[in-house]
């Protein structure tokens, strides 16, 4: 019998956007619960997120960090090493934006680079890559054993569905840049790419260190199953938040004048020319 989860996405039922839209809030509601225990204990989060070009990456991420504070959670999603960076130790540039107490960071991809697009394309040699399948488990042991609550999350598109992604981001003016020339070469060696994720896995996907894998064919249901279970997987608790009390009415001396408007430049009334249009 095959799961909802191994269902191609034209059959899997799909949740409505009513259940979608509530649970996304309970579940953000959750995370700033989460943010305030990490802040209030002093621990340590770092989540990771691989997969695919057009896997829901990004997407997720947007959701998790929509209503969080960005001095306690925030995205480290690295541009291309520099020259100086390529001649450091692989793992330096990372462990710069690993956390301090009380912080969340959120690596959107990761060192995990080297085991995918580096390797694929030939970014790193072979022994290159074969030192990180034998030191990334070694280096994320130390990382847990300093307190670090690791989590690794793997989003899992199809071909078919991937393509599509890619082609409605042509025609979108709002992302377009999300499409590159290393985002269409993934489509010419998806087999490659298949290929060094499975050896990624055999290595990588350690007890003390696993993946978990999301099937993201179906954005939505790809979005609610991670952060579920991300907040699953942490024994965090509520902090009390200290209450403020609003005054009833700001206290005003009598003697303040504002400046006249004309002193200042504002805005040009953009909204009222659309409301004129639309008449």
């Amino acid at each position: 019998m095959v799961s909802n989860s191994q269902q191609a996405p034209e059959t899997q039922p799909r949740i409505s956007n009513e259940v979608y839209e509530a649970e996304l809030f309970r579940l953000q509601t959750e995370l700033v619960k989460l943010q305030e225990w990490v802040k209030f204990s002093g621990a340590r989060l770092v989540v990771v997120f691989e997969g695919r070009d057009g896997a829901g990456k990004g997407g997720t991420i947007k959701r998790i960090t929509e209503y969080l504070n960005p001095r306690v959670a925030r995205i480290a999603a690295l541009p291309a090493p520099t020259d100086r960076e390529r001649g450091q130790w692989y793992y330096q540039r990372y462990v710069a934006q690993l956390p301090t107490k009380g912080e969340i960071v959120l690596f959107d991809r990761s060192w995990y680079n080297r085991a995918g697009v580096e390797t694929v394309m030939g970014f790193c040699t072979p022994q290159e890559h074969a030192l990180f399948l034998q030191q990334t488990p070694i280096f994320e042991q130390m990382l847990i054993e300093d307190g670090i609550l690791l989590r690794k999350y793997w989003f899992s598109v199809s071909e078919d569905e991937q393509l599509r992604r890619f082609k409605a981001r042509r025609n979108d003016p709002v992302r377009q840049w999300k499409l590159s020339p290393m985002d269409l070469e993934s489509l010419k060696r998806w087999e490659d790419y298949s290929r060094a994720r499975d050896q990624m896995m055999a290595y990588t996907d350690k007890p003390h260190s696993p993946w978990f894998l999301v099937e993201s064919d179906i954005k939505k249901h790809a979005r609610l199953n991670m952060m579920a279970h991300l907040l699953s997987t942490i024994d965090y608790r509520n902090v009390k938040m200290p209450k403020v009390k609003l005054p009833d009415h700001p206290v005003v001396s009598g003697d303040y004048q504002r400046p006249p408007r004309e002193l200042s430049t504002y805005v040009d009334d953009h909204v009222a020319t659309l409301i004129s249009q639309a008449k």
